[in-house]
């Protein structure tokens, strides 16, 4: 089972198919509510089939290499879980990391072994003084924010302990509406939910805790630096990845995230530069975990860099913007062989199509024909149109839009075989 962002859905999808995933369950979150409304909102879906099922709850961004070792740590916690505890999991430290949370243990576990142990509390992010101490007593553990517990049980952790979060997720689930393969969470309901996380709304409060420790290496990747660890520095400390130079440069990562945008890094020292095709971060390596500040300034001058992405995923593909101006945009669409965009309309723009790989079966109105590579089609003002990929691998075509109003909400649907509204 799957809860993301809507944003994030046909990405989803595709990535669980090409690991040859059917998942049981894509739950969309109408809106980001942190750690804890989503894993009650998990559990009372489970709940619905099977309230004695086994959760194993798991952020998206860990780097876990060792597979069978973390297997291993999961059969050990699941006795303790079938006798109703809750299992976290906590990472042996292997430095004085900030960045993380900790867990105390009542003893020290020398060998780490994976087995369930007491929990004495749980430690917010420290200082660098205190996240050494911590490291050298030998008895704190990173808290990976990975869970295991029955559905039933941790639904009775949250009516002890977060009560008030019961009634808007579980009319959040039971008012679900079903939208091609996923569950749309009741966005009303949901926006009743407290904003808070699973560790300060249960994990921090509960009695029935165990804590199996995991030795093996692991990264939590929601920070840059974690990522130019996971990159293999070389010996000067510098991580490079895509379009990247580094020229007499220390402890840094450069990352471009576009093949056409070459990033050149000369002489600089404990910095990371991340070029996207529609925005650069520049900081420094102390201020990895930071980065949501730069996400609340651009969001303050209204830049679109801060919620709109560069690529916009689709269920038939999907589709960037090149070149925005006034009253044009230019597009690239990508579409997957066999998939097909809604017949639709729209009020304020026309359209010029040229195919520049893969054959098109396009619809004007009342007249469809095939456009091939180097070819184009114009769509007026109001007409009916819609675009297909006949063949076997993918199309790509150039877009450019033109007109008094650009946005993706002018658009009349007629017929879509996703059935969206």
């Amino acid at each position: 089972m799957v809860l993301t962002n809507s944003d994030f859905r046909f990405i989803v999808t595709e990535q669980l198919a090409a690991v040859g995933i059917d998942p049981s369950a894509i739950l969309i979150e109408p809106a980001g509510r942190n750690t804890a409304p989503a894993v009650l909102a998990a559990a009372l879906w489970q709940a619905k089939t099977d309230a004695d099922a086994l959760m194993l709850v798991a952020p998206s961004d860990h780097e876990i290499p060792d597979a069978a070792a973390f297997r291993a740590a999961v059969a050990a916690g699941v006795p303790a879980a079938f006798e109703g505890r809750l299992v976290t999991f906590g990472i042996k430290p292997n430095r004085a990391e900030t960045g993380y949370g900790y867990l105390e243990l009542a003893e020290n576990p020398t060998d780490f072994e994976a087995r369930p142990l007491a929990l004495t509390r749980f430690v917010e992010k420290p200082d660098s003084v205190r996240a050494e101490e911590m490291l050298a007593a030998g008895n704190y553990l990173w808290n990976a924010g990975i869970f295991l517990f029955t559905a039933k049980a941790i639904i009775a952790a949250f009516e002890s302990h977060a009560p008030d979060l019961i009634a808007p997720v579980t009319a959040a689930v039971d008012k679900g509406k079903p939208d091609l393969g996923f569950l749309r969470l009741d966005p009303d309901a949901w926006n009743g939910a407290e904003d808070v996380s699973i560790d300060y709304a249960v994990m921090e409060r509960a009695e029935n805790l165990s804590v199996v420790p995991f030795s093996a290496e692991w990264s939590d990747l929601g920070g840059w630096d974690a990522v130019w660890r996971e990159s293999g520095p070389d010996a000067n400390g510098v991580a490079t990845h895509g379009a990247a130079t580094a020229i007499e440069c220390e402890n840094s990562l450069l990352r471009s995230e576009d093949e056409g945008l070459e990033i050149v890094g000369l002489g600089v020292q404990n910095l990371i530069a991340i070029a996207m095709p529609d925005a650069v971060l520049v900081a420094d390596v102390s201020r990895a975990q930071d980065v949501k500040q730069a996400v609340t300034a651009l969001k303050s001058k209204g830049a679109r860099q801060a919620t709109a992405f560069p690529k916009d995923h689709r269920p038939w593909g999907w589709f960037e913007s090149l070149v925005i101006g006034d009253r044009f945009q230019v597009k690239r669409i990508h579409v997957h062989p066999g998939a097909a965009l809604s017949l639709q309309s729209h009020h304020h723009r026309s359209e010029h199509w040229i195919v520049v790989e893969g054959t098109a079966k396009v619809t004007v109105d009342d007249d469809v024909k095939l456009v091939s590579e180097n070819e184009s089609v114009y769509i007026p003002l109001g007409a009916k149109h819609r675009m297909e990929n006949p063949g076997k691998v993918p199309m790509v075509l150039i877009e450019v839009q033109t007109g008094s109003y650009l946005g993706e909400d002018d658009i009349i649907r007629f017929e879509d075989v996703y059935a969206r509204q």
